[in-house]
């Protein structure tokens, strides 16, 4: 792989090493330019130019308080939040990231919180959705906070459906993986992977080029939609890497999904834990955070194999935001303040997704040694794209997929 900037590949755990500081400005660009200092806040109750709602959705209300501080205090969000007495989330089914317990968690902790947990399954692009058709509804079908894929925290912000807000830890999170004023900021990243059934699977596959044999017919599935789903635009993408294509160049990855589709192998049903435990999709696209927590849920029943392809992969960060149209906005912020606070941080360490606070912790002697030890060993060369290469590989493979793949994945 090209040693520039753009396109450089790192092991895993070589990343976790500089993934702060100097390093990070070169491998993970955020889709504005990075800064190295903290940005100037905006006013607390005036949002910047950008969050203007499109003239079809009504206008957001007016944002609340930038920081804990400007709300008065931490305690002063707790009762804000308790007189809301409700949140509602959206696409955090309880197996991903660790999200069952770090809901679980948060609801122990605030017990008057009572909590909506919408379309667990949703996409990042049916976040997007919900928001739009929820604008100006109280109600509980309404999300008050979302986490999508890299490059829709972006496109919200341009759109006016976020509202800026910075977590007490603002300062450890990575300049290049947070919006300067606030509006989206990282949460977690992982790896591609291959999550395979061996019971049903006998011959694990350990590169790209492998699942190309007859012997995996009908057994190769995504974990979404490619034209929605950021887990399986991802996983086309990482594809690309291993024949032949680069970050700049995802079509590789359309043209070897092409030959799966053509010659049966794949499956044009959305993988889930069950559905790979059952052996309906014995070999799933996964980030390795979900493939890895659901070996250890089966662990003792079912065995399950996860590989990071040898020849390398791609790695990807998600990020957290309030809507702009929260009808619930400091119990939004209390859910992010929980996320990003050392509990919550660890909680999603437990899943193996790595929090973008995992440095920052690591110096300050925060993490167990345990959870250190339970992290992937693999040397396999993974991918970090910057946030301009996302957004074009993004939309060549959405727009791409149903024209030369022609897979209806549902």
């Amino acid at each position: 792989m090209s040693v520039q900037r753009n396109n450089r590949r790192w092991s895993r755990r070589a990343f976790l090493r500089v993934a702060v500081g100097a390093g990070a400005g070169a491998i993970l660009a955020a889709c504005g330019q990075a800064t190295t200092t903290a940005p100037t806040a905006p006013a607390a109750t005036t949002a910047p130019a950008e969050a203007t709602a499109p003239a079809q959705l009504p206008p957001p209300p007016a944002p609340g308080p930038l920081t804990a501080a400007d709300a008065g205090g931490m305690e002063k969000l707790v009762e804000l939040a308790r007189a809301e007495g409700n949140l509602s989330t959206i696409a955090l089914p309880d197996d991903w990231a660790n999200y069952g317990e770090m809901k679980k968690k948060f609801l122990e902790k605030y017990p008057f919180i009572k909590h909506e947990d919408l379309n667990p399954d949703a996409s990042s692009a049916q976040e997007i959705e919900a928001i739009k058709a929820n604008a100006g509804s109280k109600g509980p079908q309404a999300p008050d906070v979302i986490d999508v894929g890299f490059t829709w925290g972006n496109t919200a912000k341009k759109e006016g459906l976020l509202q800026p807000y910075k977590v007490e830890k603002w300062n450890e999170i990575p300049d290049t993986l947070k919006d300067p004023e606030g509006f989206w900021y990282a949460d977690y990243y992982g790896v591609m992977a291959f999550e395979v059934n061996t019971q049903v699977v006998k011959n694990i596959p350990q590169d790209w080029s492998d699942l190309l044999k007859p012997e995996y017919k009908g057994q190769i599935a995504l974990a979404g939609d490619p034209t929605g789903s950021g887990q399986a635009i991802n996983a086309v993408w990482a594809a690309a890497l291993g024949n032949g294509g680069s970050l700049d160049d995802p079509m590789p990855g359309l043209e070897f999904f092409k030959q799966l589709n053509e010659m049966g192998n794949l499956l044009p049903v959305v993988a889930k834990p069950a559905t790979i435990a059952k052996g309906e999709t014995p070999i799933a696209l996964r980030w390795d955070y979900n493939a890895l927590a659901n070996r250890d849920q089966n662990a003792g029943n079912i065995d399950i194999a996860v590989v990071v392809p040898k020849s390398g992969s791609l790695a990807g960060v998600y990020v957290q935001a309030i809507s702009a149209y929260a009808p619930r906005p400091h119990a939004a912020r209390l859910w992010m303040e929980f996320l990003y606070s050392d509990e919550g941080q660890l909680i999603w360490l437990k899943g193996y997704a790595t929090p973008a606070r995992f440095e920052a912790m690591r110096k300050a002697g925060l993490i167990p040694q345990d959870l250190l030890d339970k992290l992937p060993k693999t040397d396999a060369p993974v991918a970090f794209p910057t946030g301009d290469q996302i957004n074009a590989a993004f939309d060549k493979i959405k727009s791409g997929w149903p024209t030369i793949v022609g897979a209806t994945v549902q």
